[in-house]
């Protein structure tokens, strides 16, 4: 994964509302902004390094989804993308055909898709089980379902495979919205494939990259201020009142006042201009996650702040976490502060000091952001992978053990 960026940032404590910093708060929020791109860090060309390492030219790869994310099972599959064209890795063969389920090195599972629905497992390989066709003829009551899942599932994890293949879970949501973890039985996967650091195919939602080109993602050393005429953003779709995320704004609007787009709670409809815009007519965005666990830092950051030009207000895992992937002085964590009205406090400070604001994009003189594509990019990085791994053998004995940690 490469060294963290730094030791967590020590911020002003005491903040009083409608006043600006203390002159030793200042001098300890400039020394810190400072060392935005001062901490070495290996950045990866594309992704992080896989846990495997060789030298050898790419193999020849079939990869089968054996569901496309979040589509109905019985819609029709889209056209795979070119991993050449769109990624720069070769020797990939992207399948949704089940017929190819033999000639596949690696499927993938996606969770969501998973765990809703009848079962619908890979047949034993080599071995007569019934078609779907037949099983649709038979009217199954609750129990008899539970029973022919409980029955699909032991035969897919005793089941013969075809030899070397791989059985990859892939999952994007946090262990929060992950329903039925615990009912996937032992060694069932032999990979893992999420936005986790530790997953056998880590896939984060963004990442920072060397900039070698000036009209990189996202443009310019800054963006410009004069067009930012609104303070702080957030746009949020799925509104539910005891999200701590909800909590902390109502906390922060009595002091602050927050812009909200989105579909749910107090939101107004995103612009016709688009999000990115949208956002980037803001100083601050509020980068909240709707749960807080390991790692889980999604479009939210790099997306919706980074990218659109405005500084991103976390909330999510703890700084510390956020440091191992982003320069300390290019977020601002609510945890850096004792309460709601002392955050709201600095950004006002913020505002009132464009010099000090500025530091916050002291990041982009170094690196650009990249977006994850999401669902071409997973799947051909679970081909990389599997041309990376070799023939080492590989099961998850706990996956809901690792997963909810």
């Amino acid at each position: 994964m490469g060294a963290q960026w730094g030791r967590a940032a020590v911020w002003p404590r005491g903040l009083r509302k409608g006043r600006g910093l203390p002159r030793t708060a200042r001098a300890l929020a400039a020394a810190g902004l400072l060392c935005t791109a001062l901490a070495a860090y290996a950045c990866w060309g594309q992704l992080p390094p896989l846990p495997w390492a060789s030298s050898a030219p790419p193999r020849p790869v079939g990869v089968l989804l054996w569901w496309e994310p979040f589509r109905r099972r019985d819609s029709a599959a889209r056209p795979p993308p070119d991993c050449w064209l769109r990624f720069n890795i070769s020797g990939c063969r992207l399948l949704t055909d089940r017929a190819a389920y033999g000639e596949a090195q690696a499927v993938l599972f996606h969770h969501r898709d998973l765990v809703k629905g009848p079962p619908d497992w890979p047949p034993p390989w080599g071995v007569q089980v019934h078609t779907a066709e037949e099983l649709e003829l038979r009217v199954l009551d609750d129990e008899e379902e539970a029973a022919a899942a409980a029955a699909a599932e032991a035969l897919a994890v005793s089941g013969p495979r075809p030899p070397g293949q791989r059985w990859v879970w892939m999952n994007f949501e946090s262990p929060s919205h992950s329903p039925g973890l615990r009912s996937l039985a032992a060694n069932l996967f032999n990979w893992t494939l999420s936005y986790r650091a530790d997953s056998d195919v880590f896939v984060p939602y963004g990442y920072l990259y060397p900039r070698t080109h000036p009209g990189e993602q996202p443009p310019g050393l800054a963006p410009p201020l004069a067009r930012k005429r609104g303070l702080v953003a957030w746009v949020v779709s799925n509104w539910d009142e005891r999200q701590v995320r909800v909590r902390y704004y109502h906390q922060l609007s009595q002091h602050v006042p927050v812009d909200v787009f989105g579909k749910g709670g107090h939101g107004r409809p995103v612009p016709d201009i688009g999000l990115l815009h949208t956002v980037a007519r803001y100083k601050f965005y509020l980068a909240f996650e709707n749960s807080q666990h390991l790692d889980y830092i999604t479009e939210k950051l790099w997306r919706n702040s980074l990218l659109a030009g405005a500084v991103p207000v976390v909330l999510g895992p703890e700084r510390a976490n956020y440091e191992r992937f982003v320069p300390r002085g290019a977020f601002i964590h609510v945890e850096d502060f004792p309460s709601a009205s002392s955050l709201a406090a600095y950004l006002l400070f913020l505002d009132r000091n464009p010099a000090v604001y500025r530091r916050y994009f002291y990041w982009r003189r170094s690196y650009a952001v990249h977006i994850t594509s999401f669902w071409d990019e997973p799947w051909c990085r679970a081909c990389q992978a599997v041309q990376m791994a070799g023939e080492r053998p590989k099961s998850v004995p706990n996956l809901a053990r690792w997963f909810e940690r």
